[in-house]
């Protein structure tokens, strides 16, 4: 198990966000956080980078304890957080922006992630290779974002809601990608609210509402689950 996640309470000031969200994820794995808004899918993932630290349980990465632990640590422990807003760098190019996250760490194995590797997965950066960041579409911030972050070499992708705010074409695109990802060995936890994509991506799941996790499963199982689906996921 690459990641496992036990019983963490988050707050944000004197408000309690999460009530002992427990998961884990497996080395290989595409695992999904489904949720409305406002559930307490981007705080679990914030939890999990160290950027908005639990009070209580328990983040452990690779067996190693990460709870108190600052994000540029848990950063160099290996996991790679992609943000919601995205946060690139509007007047570098897209190659700046991809060179300017490339790490390579000590002990990794495999062949590490170039530019070119990223142009592989995403040929559309590859044509825009020379185009500042703040110029780009939403669709093509996430995934100059999320080949930002495959420059680091990660154990593990933390994707905050990747598909919010782009267009449905791209969101096709983004699910085709990420499933090359698992082909390629890589290992991801994505929180989302968009179902039909969590279906085409995912492997397992887990919902969560008002801070709580209600359900866990397959994506088979959840897709059969009707009653979860439309107490805790329809809008």
């Amino acid at each position: 198990m690459i990641l496992e996640v036990r019983e963490i309470n988050t707050f944000y000031e004197t408000s309690h966000i999460l009530f002992d969200v427990s998961l884990s994820v497996d080395k290989g794995e595409i695992i999904c956080l489904l949720g409305r808004n406002g559930a307490g899918k981007t705080t679990t993932v914030r939890s999990i980078m160290g950027l908005t630290p639990p009070i209580s349980g328990s983040v452990q990465f690779h067996g190693e304890e990460l709870r108190g632990r600052p994000p540029y640590y848990i950063a160099q422990k290996g996991m790679g957080y992609v943000p919601d807003n995205r946060l690139i760098f509007p007047d570098l190019t897209v190659r700046e922006n991809l060179k300017l996250a490339c790490k390579v760490p000590k002990d990794f194995v495999g062949e590490p992630w170039t530019a070119e590797r990223v142009y592989e997965l995403f040929p559309l950066l590859e044509k825009l290779d020379k185009n500042l960041g703040g110029y780009l579409s939403g669709g093509e911030q996430q995934m100059l974002t999320l080949g930002r972050t495959l420059m680091g070499n990660p154990d593990l992708l933390l994707l905050d809601e990747p598909v919010e705010g782009v267009a449905p074409l791209v969101v096709k695109d983004l699910g085709e990608q990420i499933l090359k990802l698992k082909q390629m060995g890589e290992t991801i936890l994505f929180s989302e609210q968009n179902v039909r994509f969590a279906t085409m991506t995912a492997e397992r799941a887990y919902v969560i509402d008002k801070g709580r996790i209600r359900y866990q499963g397959s994506i088979e199982e959840l897709s059969a689950n009707e009653e979860i689906k439309k107490e805790y996921l329809m809008i």
